[in-house]
């Protein structure tokens, strides 16, 4: 398996506690967040982890190279020289790997999702790219998914707004590289905008529900939180 790490973001709404690293960096519990990722992957048949990296991205090549001996896999970088939005660092990374089928992560999200259900799902179901969703409750921070329930064909994502229960998109995907997710598209977008919601009105998105622990340290209310749960 091969996986994609999205770890180029440039971290805006995290500056107010951590400015110094990329996010994927930040200290948690007294190592950076991309360690747990990483040691997350060690528990499956990983081969090679492409991070695409851009915004202090020294900081991530100079740790990587004193922990490399640490990890069961090959790592290796796409390098956006300029932000490329998430769907650009993601055609970017895809270039670079070499699997039809391919795993992407956030860099700055521990979605505790069972891997081999997620790429038996996608195996089986066909579509361009499949999703793992979360269900969660009394939510506002994130947009709902509506889920066909009996084909787990995701049918339409809803903006943000209270939510008393739903799922969300945990970004976590699995993404078949021979499907035409990315024509017309330049070299900067959005995943979410641009690939997404057209792939979804194709009938071209999987769902696959998971109950894993899941946390974002993008804002500083859930980076706090998450140095005593790790």
């Amino acid at each position: 398996m091969e996986v994609i790490i999205l770890a180029g973001g440039l971290g805006t709404r995290l500056r107010s506690v951590v400015s110094e690293v990329p996010k994927c960096m930040a200290p948690v519990a007294g190592k950076p967040f991309l360690w747990y990722l990483l040691k997350y992957l060690s528990r499956y048949k990983v081969d090679r982890v492409i991070l695409s990296v851009g915004y202090l991205r020294e900081v991530i090549f100079k740790w990587i190279e004193e922990m490399k001996e640490v990890f069961p896999f090959e790592i290796d970088y796409a390098v956006e020289e300029e932000p490329l939005g998430t769907g650009g660092g993601i055609k970017l990374a895809l270039d670079k790997a070499t699997d039809e089928r391919v795993l992407v992560l956030n860099g700055d999200t521990f979605f505790d999702v069972d891997l081999m259900q997620l790429y038996d799902a996608h195996m089986i179901g066909g579509k361009a790219i499949t999703l793992a969703l979360k269900p969660m409750r009394n939510f506002d921070r994130y947009g709902s998914v509506n889920m066909e329930p009996h084909t787990g064909t995701i049918l339409s994502f809803n903006e943000k707004k209270y939510c008393k229960e739903g799922l969300i998109n945990g970004g976590v995907y699995i993404i078949s590289k021979s499907a035409p997710i990315f024509e017309g598209l330049g070299e900067k977008f959005s995943f979410e905008t641009a690939v997404l919601e057209p792939q979804c009105s194709k009938h071209e998105l999987l769902g696959i529900v998971q109950n894993g622990y899941f946390i974002d340290i993008g804002i500083p209310e859930d980076y706090q939180r998450a140095q005593s749960l790790f």
